[in-house]
């Protein structure tokens, strides 16, 4: 694969020669670009300490700027919005989502780090237990190790689960009343 200072630099590309030249094509002006490169404003453009322009080429007289942002809208609209979450988040709604959300999530990452840690510990200090055949060369270590991949999948899979029934309806509608009352706030404003 070319640099990009290769392909400006005019580097051979097959068989007939240069970039942008193509000889002995019947009824082709056989034209070469001013500069082969492409036309992208920015291409010249250098990062700090980034070499310097192919030879050939004249170094840019000025370096291209970036345009102005928009200016800043007024600061209303944005306390309005702030007021807006900040009541949302007071609702007995907003609570109630937050509290199904922990009930499932606070247990169970719990119950998996216990897990998890009894694994590492188990493997380190009873390696005897660990060493202990289960069927031919699979072991409890190998046991207990797959275990864990498949905690993480069940564990993956409740989650989603929970979230479907207990949560999901009613933090969609959550949200959907924050927009309504998001756009009230902001004068009807879309």
């Amino acid at each position: 694969m070319q640099s990009s200072n290769e392909h400006r630099a005019g580097a051979e590309s097959g068989p007939d020669g240069a970039v942008g030249e193509r000889a002995g094509a019947p009824g082709d002006v056989a034209e070469a670009p001013a500069h082969p490169g492409y036309d992208d404003p920015w291409y010249d453009a250098l990062a700090a300490g980034w070499g310097e322009p192919a030879p050939g080429r004249p170094r840019p007289e000025k370096a291209p700027t970036v345009p102005a942002s928009r200016e800043p809208s007024p600061r209303e609209p944005r306390r309005a919005d702030a007021d807006v979450y900040t009541q949302v988040q007071r609702s007995a709604a907003f609570q109630e989502v937050r509290s199904r959300y922990r009930g499932f999530v606070l247990p169970a990452t719990a119950g998996f780090l216990l897990w998890y840690v009894a694994y590492v510990v188990a493997a380190t200090t009873a390696p005897g237990l660990m060493a202990r055949p289960v069927t031919g060369a699979v072991n409890v270590a190998m046991v207990a190790g797959l275990g864990q991949f498949l905690t993480t999948f069940l564990l993956t899979w409740a989650y989603a689960r929970h979230a479907r029934l207990r949560r999901d309806r009613a933090a969609l509608q959550l949200r959907w009343d924050t927009q309504e009352l998001a756009r009230g706030a902001r004068g009807g404003a879309a």
